[in-house]
C-alpha cells in the first residue's frame, strides 16, 4: 500500500522544542521576551524593514495595517480579487470598500496596468499581494502610488526570502506584512509579522499592538508609567510562538534551498506538457527570485482540473485549489466593488491547481510527478 501525499507537512528543525523548554526556563511565557526579540532582530536584518512586529497571524499585521493608514469608512483600498480573504477583511472592517482589480496572466499577480484606472477621490490605499513567493511589479505600483498620494501595503504572505530587483518582499512598500502558518516556508503554527517601512507609522505601530497603550514605551523607560493612548489590539503572540519561530528562523536559507530544489524538480519535469499546450507552468518574470513557496499548474479549463486533482486523489496524492476570488463571493459582492475586468482572476480560480510541496516530499516528488503526467495525459486523449 503507497503512502498518502498530503498537499503539506510542516517541517521541524529539530530545536524548536528546546527552545520552547528555554522559554519556560526564563519565566516569561507572555510576549515580548527574549524570543520575540531575537525573531524581531533577525527579520529586521534579513528584510531590512525599519521595525518588525511580531503578531500572532499575518490577518493581525493587515489588521494592524489598516489601523496605522487611518482606513475608514467611505475609504477605498485597490486589490487583487485572487487573494486570501483577510486581505480584504481588515480593510472592510474599518469600513472601507475592497476595489477589485484583475491579475496578470502569467504570475497571477495584480496588474499593475489597471491599477490607475480603479483610482478615485475616495482610494486611500494599494494592496499587493506577491502571489507564490514572485514580485508584483512594484516600480510601477509605487510609483503610481507616489503620483497618486497613496499608501502601499504589501501582502507578503508567501513572500518571505523572495527579491524584487534585489530589495526583499514586505520591505518596498510603507506596510508590509508575514505569515507563519503552518503551510508558509518558514512555521510557527500561526503567526505573522507587520513590517514597518515608513518611520512615521513605527511608534504608532507599537501601540496599536499592544492595546493601544505606551506599554512597550514603558518597559523601555522612555515614559514613567503606561495607558491608554490609541486605538489597539492584543496582536502579540506569546514567547512559545516565538521560540518554535526563532528555531525556524535559524534554518531559514536551508529551507528555502530546499523548497526551490522541488519547485525546479517539478518545474523541469512539467515542461514538455506545457510545450505540448496541456498545462501552464509559473512564470517568474526578469528581476524576481521567488523562495519555492509554492508550485502550481494552470490547467485547460475547470474539467481538466478537476479530472486531474480526482486523478492524483485515487493515488492517495492530495493537491488542491486555492482562492474563490473575492469578488464573487457574497461578502465580496456586498461590501465590494468592481476596479476592471476580471477574466484572468476567474480563469485562475476556475483552472489552477496546487501540488504538493514541502521538505520531505523529495523522497515522494517522481511519483507526484509520474502521477500528474499520466493523469494529464491521459485526461487529454479522452477528450
Amino acid at each position: 500500500m503507497t503512502e498518502p501525499i498530503p498537499f503539506n507537512r510542516p517541517f521541524l528543525t529539530g530545536r524548536e522544542l528546546a527552545y520552547i523548554a528555554r522559554a519556560h526556563e526564563q519565566g516569561q511565557l507572555a510576549g515580548d521576551g527574549s524570543f520575540t526579540r531575537s525573531c524581531s532582530e533577525w527579520l529586521e536584518a534579513t528584510t531590512g524593514a525599519r521595525r518588525a512586529l511580531l503578531t500572532h497571524s499575518c490577518t493581525a499585521a493587515l489588521e494592524m495595517a489598516a489601523m496605522l493608514a487611518e482606513i475608514g469608512p467611505g475609504d477605498e483600498v485597490i486589490m487583487p480579487s485572487f487573494t486570501f480573504v483577510s486581505s480584504a477583511n481588515a480593510f472592510v472592517a474599518r469600513g472601507a470598500t475592497p476595489v477589485f482589480v484583475d491579475i496578470r496572466p502569467d504570475t497571477m499577480n495584480i496588474d499593475e496596468a489597471l491599477i490607475e484606472a480603479a483610482i478615485t477621490e475616495r482610494t486611500r490605499a494599494i494592496v499587493v499581494v506577491h502571489y507564490a513567493g514572485v514580485a508584483c511589479e512594484m516600480d510601477a505600483i509605487t510609483a503610481l502610488a507616489a503620483a497618486h498620494d497613496l499608501l502601499v501595503i504589501e501582502d507578503a504572505a508567501h513572500a518571505l526570502l523572495a527579491t524584487y530587483h534585489g530589495r526583499p518582499l514586505g520591505s518596498i512598500g510603507h506596510l508590509g506584512t508575514l505569515s507563519f502558518h503552518e503551510t508558509k516556508n518558514i512555521i510557527s503554527g500561526e503567526g505573522g509579522a507587520l513590517l514597518v517601512n515608513d518611520a512615521r507609522f513605527s511608534d504608532r505601530a507599537e501601540i496599536i499592538r499592544e492595546k493601544g497603550t505606551d506599554r512597550s514605551l514603558f518597559f523601555r523607560g522612555l515614559v514613567d508609567k503606561y495607558t491608554w493612548v490609541d486605538v489597539g489590539s492584543s496582536y502579540l503572540p506569546g514567547e512559545i510562538i516565538a521560540a518554535f519561530l526563532y528555531a525556524q528562523m535559524e534554518e531559514a536559507e536551508s529551507i528555502t534551498a530546499r523548497r526551490l530544489q522541488l519547485w525546479g524538480r517539478y518545474h523541469a519535469a512539467f515542461e514538455s506538457l506545457e510545450w505540448s499546450g496541456l498545462v501552464r507552468r509559473p512564470v517568474v518574470p526578469e528581476g524576481c527570485v521567488q523562495n519555492g513557496h509554492m508550485y502550481y499548474l494552470v490547467l485547460p479549463d475547470l474539467a481538466a482540473r478537476t479530472r486531474l486533482i480526482e486523478g492524483l486523489k485515487g493515488q492517495d496524492i492530495h493537491a488542491v485549489i486555492h482562492y474563490v476570488p473575492l469578488h464573487s463571493s457574497p461578502m465580496g459582492q456586498r461590501v465590494g466593488r468592481l476596479g476592471s475586468r476580471m477574466a484572468n482572476t476567474i480563469e485562475a480560480g476556475d483552472r489552477l491547481v496546487r501540488l504538493p510541496l514541502w521538505v520531505g516530499l523529495e523522497e515522494h516528488q517522481d511519483r507526484v510527478i509520474d502521477a500528474v503526467t499520466e493523469a494529464v495525459l491521459t485526461s487529454s486523449v479522452s477528450t
